[in-house]
């Protein structure tokens, strides 16, 4: 007896509607939230039990709740006549004058070496310079053609948030799409138009990306800026503490940095979805 293959029809597994549709369904991630959570959980444990134990000296390391009760005692006393509110001020203060001005400074910047070879020629080779100039690096020369108040310390900090937001909006720049850029030339559009109703909407994610890279630098820059006469600030605040030993509010200090510094990060991507939603889909 011969069997023709040919005719043998392979028979495919019917698979129920309903199970098809549930493969379909995106997969609910949990996300990384209780990955942190459970990161920060073990290190305060383990740092808890460093102290609770004398695996380090009280003197180096002090308790989670010796640090939670420094934190109290110089919001409600203060410490260098100054409370934790007035210290957060002042070096809020610095934070965003400083910030201002870099922005006033560096997107402009960046647009012109974005948009102009003459201006990337002139402007590049100072952004190179400064971008791996630590700030300890130009400080004394800030000190000696400023001065020792407070124009010196904002520009210290200005100098350090200005090559983040320069290159970002330099790359920005060279992101915008080339398809929008020739149909508002069809258009009959001048250069400044393009600039200022193409280039610069399409560079509005890379500043925002730059401003966030900003704020890192200039937190890293505030505490070496307050070296310098300086008599409120939480740099000030944590140096005077290291002078004589105060390891509880140096740690202190340091996690309301930290702190704010998260919030800043926070803040800045919810602006960064309220104002360029379409940033995410690019």
């Amino acid at each position: 007896m011969t069997i023709n293959i040919g005719a043998i029809v392979p028979v495919t597994p019917t698979v129920p509607a309903d199970a098809v549709i549930e493969a379909q369904k995106p997969r609910r991630s949990l996300g990384t939230l209780p990955v942190s959570l459970a990161t920060i959980a073990v290190i305060i444990a383990a740092w808890s039990l460093a102290s609770a134990y004398g695996f380090v000296s009280p003197l180096f390391l002090p308790s989670p709740l010796i640090v939670l009760k420094a934190i109290y005692s110089v919001a409600v006393n203060g410490f260098v006549d100054s409370t934790l509110a007035e210290h957060t001020l002042a070096s809020l203060l610095r934070i965003f004058a400083a910030l201002a001005a870099a922005i006033v400074i560096g997107i402009p910047a960046g647009l012109a070496i974005g948009t102009s070879r003459v201006g990337k020629g002139i402007l590049d080779p100072i952004v190179e310079f400064l971008r791996p100039l630590p700030p300890l690096a130009y400080l004394p020369l800030i000190i000696i053609w400023i001065g020792i108040g407070e124009a010196s310390k904002i520009t210290v900090i200005s100098l350090a948030m200005l090559p983040p937001i320069i290159l970002s909006t330099a790359a920005g720049v060279k992101s915008a799409p080339a398809d929008f850029i020739n149909a508002a030339r069809s258009f009959g559009a001048t250069r400044l138009q393009i600039l200022l109703q193409v280039i610069l909407p399409s560079t509005i994610p890379s500043i925002l990306t730059g401003t966030r890279i900003a704020l890192g630098a200039g937190w890293s820059t505030l505490v070496a800026a307050e070296l310098v006469a300086a008599s409120r600030g939480l740099g000030f605040m944590i140096q005077s503490a290291a002078q004589f030993l105060v390891t509880d509010i140096v740690i202190a200090g340091i996690i309301v940095i930290a702190a704010i510094a998260f919030l800043f990060e926070i803040l800045a991507r919810l602006l960064e979805r309220w104002f360029v939603p379409w940033a995410a889909h690019r």
